[in-house]
């Protein structure tokens, strides 16, 4: 089993509907065992103007490996009604990140991880650090927790 933390992200539709269905697919799937979540954060939206993001972090326990996981992912995007686009920072019904999987650091074209932004983002920040404030970057040997503290903003993400 590797433990595994995916974002989550929605501004459109019925936010937190969206993440518990998720989390349910999620729990639905063989092979995975979502081991907490963290309660959901409101955000101010990066990029044009839109609507606010309800963002949250769950931790999970998988077997399957990074690429089946993250099609798995994809997949329940999908199933939420995701359309992916090209451009960054658009509106979504629903967004999972796969943040951190294990001690891992993969890099193809699929799949970046850790997450390449991940340590910049207060939305991505805030939730993960309180599910998972002692886990370490892989690559910048640092707490998550230290990571969050680095980049808070109260004004930009605020418990729900």
């Amino acid at each position: 089993m590797t433990r595994a933390y995916v974002a989550l992200g929605a501004n459109l539709g019925d936010r937190a509907a969206a993440f518990a269905r998720a989390v349910e697919a999620l729990r639905a799937t063989p092979g995975i065992r979502v081991v907490t979540v963290s309660r959901s954060w409101e955000t101010a939206p990066v990029g044009p103007p839109q609507p606010a993001y309800l963002n949250a972090a769950l931790a999970l326990d998988t077997e399957l490996d990074a690429l089946a996981l993250l099609a798995r992912l994809h997949e329940i995007e999908a199933e939420a009604g995701r359309t992916r686009s090209k451009g960054r920072n658009q509106p979504r019904t629903l967004d999972l990140d796969l943040l951190l999987f294990g001690g891992l650091v993969i890099e193809a074209p699929e799949l970046v991880v850790p997450h390449p932004r991940m340590h910049e983002r207060g939305f991505v920040l805030e939730p993960l650090a309180e599910i998972a404030p002692d886990v370490e970057h892989p690559l910048l040997h640092e707490k998550i927790a230290t990571l969050a503290a680095r980049v808070r903003d109260p004004s930009a993400a605020w418990p729900a």
